[in-house]
């Protein structure tokens, strides 16, 4: 992580923003075993939060320097609506996207005095990942119905809500969870 952190500073001479957006190897397949509690294993768990969190930590506590000595940063962690409204109970995933959440707020209100900003978006199910590849055409459509946009979010959609926290716009925006997910869940 420091390898790749001195890079970016070599090559840009500073780092302005860090995205979040670790998943290890997950399908969203509502029959597999880790859609139960009688049959998710804690492995599940631990493979999630040492992915996602862990990621986040470590990539977080590498940048952190650059951003304090620059007295300004922006640092975006990406979660999942599932974390709002479970329709598929993912335990592993969404526990460990929930976690992100409790990051979230906490480095925000440690940061925000270096001018480091934290927030956290929400996606939706996106048309297509490789996570929901083996999502049907009828899942898309049937999400599609239910939010308020009518249209599933495509990965073109939630690329752009990462650049909407980019800029100096968002400057007075910290500590925050919103869901990109064309008004499905309304945290």
């Amino acid at each position: 992580m420091q390898g790749m952190v001195a890079e970016v500073i070599k090559r840009f001479g500073r780092i302005d923003i860090l995205v979040n957006n670790a998943l290890p190897s997950y399908q969203f397949n509502p029959s597999a075993d880790y859609t139960s509690i009688e049959t998710v294993k804690w492995a599940h768990f631990s493979q999630q939060i040492d992915g996602i969190v862990k990621g986040a930590v470590n990539t977080v506590q590498a940048v952190l320097p650059q951003m304090k000595a620059q007295q300004m940063g922006k640092i975006i962690n990406i979660s999942t609506n599932l974390v709002y409204n479970p329709v598929v109970t993912y335990y592993d995933y969404t526990t460990a996207k929930s976690a992100l959440i409790g990051l979230t707020r906490n480095l925000a209100a440690e940061l925000g005095q270096y001018g480091i900003r934290v927030n956290l978006l929400a996606g939706g199910l996106l048309k297509t990942t490789d996570a929901s590849s083996l999502t049907t055409e009828d899942v898309f459509d049937y999400i599609a119905t239910t939010t308020p946009l009518r249209q599933a979010t495509s990965v073109e959609d939630f690329a752009n809500s990462v650049l909407l926290m980019a800029p100096d716009l968002s400057a007075a925006i910290t500590g925050q969870s919103i869901a990109v997910d064309g008004g499905l869940t309304m945290p």
